[in-house]
């Protein structure tokens, strides 16, 4: 799965960023979940090569890109994407996002559009305000994600992960995926809840009335957010969706061939 994955560091305005690559043809970039990495998305670049060129890239502080001490914006995130693409010569690109990854981009589409062809939205958060997203992710500070006494954080078992987070794992975990979420946690070390903090300060529903680009929304059958997507359509025009049967949390991983042939159908090849 992994021998014909390209991966490179290309240079940006923070500092370096990490990218995994396979594939010809039109460009894909991928945006991984939040406290993960492009390792999570192995599965997903190999159903998309045979058909487009994908691009996951690590935000800074993840994966193998370097960290940054400043609490990012969205918008920063969304910025930093743009340099990729810039050194990658890439003019336009479509995207496919994953949690807050599905929200960057979104943002890419608000901002920056004329650097995007569409975007799929990968179980994409509903939060209607700061307030609301800081308390449904409460659980996940206080205990599902544990840390050392320095917040650094440790290690989970899959037994850990079925018993005090459930909703954020897959239907049927292995130890594979949660071997790279372990390394990807630790990647991320003490910045990990940069990505989610951005989320939580971003008007999500002031920016979805503003996308420029088609949008692809995709939820697993059994997450979260699924009863969400009334919200998204009652905002968005241009905005397909469809349910992943027998998906939960990291559809991206678990079900990639299913979220491959969804984008690419959307995306065109």
């Amino acid at each position: 799965m992994t021998q014909n994955v390209e991966r490179a560091l290309v240079k940006t305005s923070m500092g370096f960023i990490h990218y995994r690559a396979a594939g010809n043809g039109k460009p894909v970039v991928l945006l991984h979940m939040n406290q993960q990495s492009s390792a999570l998305y192995l599965e997903l670049i190999a159903a998309l090569a045979p058909k487009v060129r994908a691009i996951a890239i690590d935000y800074p502080s993840h994966g193998m890109s370097d960290h940054v001490s400043l609490q990012p914006t969205i918008n920063d995130y969304a910025r930093w994407v743009i340099e990729v693409m810039d050194a990658l010569q890439l003019k336009t690109s479509s995207f496919i996002g994953e949690s807050g990854g599905a929200v960057i981009a979104i943002d890419l589409a608000v901002n920056l559009a004329q650097r995007v062809d569409k975007i799929v939205m990968v179980n994409c958060p509903w939060y209607p305000d700061a307030q609301t997203a800081t308390r449904n992710h409460g659980a996940l500070k206080t205990g599902a994600r544990p840390s050392d006494s320095s917040g650094f954080p440790t290690t989970r078992t899959i037994d850990f992960v079925l018993a005090n987070d459930p909703a954020h794992s897959p239907m049927q975990p292995t130890q594979s995926w949660m071997d790279r979420i372990n390394r990807a946690q630790l990647e991320a070390g003490r910045e990990r809840w940069q990505v989610l903090d951005a989320l939580h300060q971003y008007d999500m529903p002031a920016n979805l009335p503003r996308v420029q680009r088609p949008a692809l929304q995709l939820t697993g059958e059994h997450f979260i957010y699924r009863k969400d997507h009334a919200e998204f359509a009652a905002r968005m025009k241009d905005l397909k969706q469809a349910v992943i049967p027998g998906g939960r949390c990291c559809v991206g991983w678990e079900k990639a061939d299913e979220i491959a042939r969804h984008s690419i159908e959307f995306i065109g090849a």
